[in-house]
């Protein structure tokens, strides 16, 4: 048995929602909660009863996105603000980044009983280098998503992933607008 949640999970609140006016980009399933809830999440994570952290990243066009509250599209995309995200909580103390890095990669593969998610003599040499210090600010103009429907629009957030290597080759480049 496994469990999993999301970085908007860990990081957000009914209250941001409110905040936002009702944005759309902040509509999501399941929804958003209270802070307590937050909270729990966090504990469950660094306490090992949640083993992963998935992105769920669920991209919309506008179409799908830019209506009345009730009636768009439930999601939000995650995969580039994912990482970021969650270095936020590990320097807020929510948990370790050892904690982190394992739900990111070991926990997801062993959920889903995957080769890989953890380097061994054997496994899948499939490496994400990150820099934990790269500053930048969310524009959904340069995002690699089609979709830009993201709740951390315009946030300065630190932490980005520089290079991702699959199967011996360089399949991602990244930079930090600094």
């Amino acid at each position: 048995m496994s469990a999993e949640v999301t970085p908007h999970h860990l990081s957000l609140t009914d209250e941001d929602l409110a905040a936002s006016d009702y944005s759309t980009d902040f509509k999501m399933s399941p929804p958003l909660r209270t802070r307590a809830d937050v909270e729990a999440c966090r504990e469950a994570l660094a306490d090992g009863t949640i083993d992963a952290i998935a992105t769920d990243h669920a991209p919309h066009s506008p179409v799908e996105k830019e209506l009345e509250f009730d009636q768009a599209a439930n999601g939000i995309i995650g995969l580039e603000t994912a990482l970021a995200v969650c270095l936020g909580l590990v320097r807020q103390g929510a948990f370790g980044e050892r904690r982190l890095i394992e739900a990111l990669t070991a926990g997801p593969a062993r959920a889903f009983r995957l080769p890989g998610g953890r380097l061994a003599p054997g496994e899948p040499a499939d490496v994400a280098v990150v820099d934990p210090t790269a500053e930048w600010t969310v524009d959904p103009e340069r995002l690699r998503s089609r979709s830009k429907n993201t709740p951390w629009k315009g946030k300065r957030l630190t932490g980005r992933c520089t290079y991702t290597i699959v199967g011996g080759r360089i399949v991602h480049e990244g930079k930090a607008d600094r």
